[in-house]
Order: structure tokens, then sequence, then C-alpha cells
């Protein structure tokens, strides 16, 4: 049975995903999820292999800055949940 912290982190997880642009989400789901290669995503995308490695950079970047967000404790030095 998955923790609450664990369900918690999930959802956040999704709602960054979530707040993302369309196309950089896909992106990034492709790479990640569907383990296809930067050149792969490149293609079917009609974009070019750095705008795929700009775009996953950019993904990643909001993930953690998202999740770091909701991770921090608050000024009081209470948890965050």
């Amino acid at each position: 049975m998955p923790d609450i912290a664990d369900t918690e982190r999930l959802a956040r997880l999704e709602a960054a995903l979530l707040s993302m642009p369309r196309l950089r989400r896909e992106i990034f789901l492709a790479v990640r999820l569907d383990a296809m290669t930067y050149a792969d995503v490149a293609h079917k995308t009609g974009l070019s292999v750095r705008a795929v490695e700009h775009q996953m950079a950019r993904a990643i970047g909001h993930i953690g800055h998202h999740l770091r967000d909701t991770d921090a404790p608050s000024p009081d030095g209470a948890s965050p949940t």
C-alpha cells in the first residue's frame, strides 16, 4: 500500500505535468515513459533534436521547481503537509 507522502508527491508530480505546455509534457512523457530517444521524438514532432533537448531541460526544471516548492518547509518551520 502506498504511503500517504508518496501519494501526495505523485499528485504534485501530476499537477506539475498538467501545468506545463502540452508539447513539452508530451515530449517529457515520450522520453521518460515510452523510452523514446530524443531523435525519435524529434522525428515524431518535427522538431530538431536540440529543440527536444531544450524542452526536456525545461520540463525537468519545471517539475523539480514544482516539487521543491511544495516540499519546502514553510517559513515558520512547519511541514508543507
